[in-house]
């Protein structure tokens, strides 16, 4: 083969390869993103555990120096033995060992029931000694800031959980409007239209659920009114009228989908907008001027 002709297309095959290394490198920094806030969240779920088991273990020998009985600061110490085993349990535990922290949550609920007793009962005991109360009230401002430190806690955790929510809606792309004659032929002129074909792509998306998904098209006419109204469905708390629906099996690989549209009424010239919901969420919209 001639040298000219190979250099331009060994040019090519170098361009398009590294295109899709690109390519291939944004999907994997993107993945890396949404594992390492997933990764964060679940560590901030241990941190909250922890500080919590810290807190009970703290508390038990607060209540220890208020009390003059024997038998019930026996007991008051082996609670706070099973609460620093858990703890020191807890600390070795990955935080995606699911199973174990389930498992560690469970007891960290018995463990609050219990030292909530433990309290009732301390405070019975010592009700009419003002110098214990006192004691108390400080014990129970500092259960009051460990909480405010856990709730501090559960914003920052929230936080992430919308992000990865975020991160799992889905996106509907190259979204297309075709007017078609009653025999299914594209319509030149908007008189002859009939029947909308409204065509889109839903993105690959790794961090969305599979299975199937309920796809719902919604066409304005340059009234504002919805063209071919099929029924209604739920939109940022409220309903929506949509014009026609399909249900998709989706496997997180960009899907395409087509959905027919039959038109019963006559349509004026001008702006039409087709929107495209999907789990409650608008994932595309696109306007088209129709004469």
């Amino acid at each position: 083969m001639n040298k000219k002709v190979i250099i331009p297309i060994f040019a090519v095959v170098v361009l398009l390869l590294i295109g899709v290394v690109a390519y291939l490198t944004q999907s994997l920094n993107e993945q890396k993103t949404i594992n390492a806030e997933m990764q964060e969240l679940a560590e901030l779920d241990k941190m909250e555990m922890e500080n919590e088991y810290q807190q009970f273990a703290d508390q038990y020998s607060e209540m220890k120096t208020r009390i003059n009985n024997d038998s019930l600061v026996a007991q008051l110490t082996k609670e706070q033995l099973r609460t620093q085993e858990l703890l020191k349990e807890l600390k070795q535990v990955k935080s995606n060992d699911a199973r174990e922290i389930a498992r560690l949550k469970k007891e960290l609920a018995t463990c609050r029931a219990v030292i909530r007793s433990y309290i009732i009962e301390i405070d019975s005991l010592n009700r009419l000694n003002q110098n214990l109360r006192a004691e108390n009230t400080q014990i129970r401002g500092q259960y009051e800031e460990a909480n405010r430190q856990i709730e501090g806690l559960n914003t920052e955790k929230a936080s992430l959980s919308e992000k990865v929510a975020i991160a799992a809606q889905l996106d509907a792309t190259a979204i297309n409007l075709q007017m078609q004659t009653s025999k299914g032929k594209t319509a030149k002129k908007l008189k002859k239209c009939r029947q909308f074909f409204v065509t889109f792509n839903i993105a690959k998306n790794v961090t969305a659920q599979a299975g199937n998904k309920t796809v719902y098209v919604q066409i304005k006419t340059p009234s504002g009114s919805t063209l071919a109204v099929a029924g209604s469905t739920a939109y940022e708390n409220r309903e929506i009228q949509y014009s026609a629906k399909k249900t998709i099996e989706y496997t997180g690989q960009e899907t395409p989908v087509g959905i027919y549209c039959n038109v019963a009424e006559a349509l004026m010239a001008g702006s039409y907008r087709v929107s495209i919901f999907c789990d409650g969420n608008l994932i595309g919209s696109r306007t088209f001027t129709l004469n």
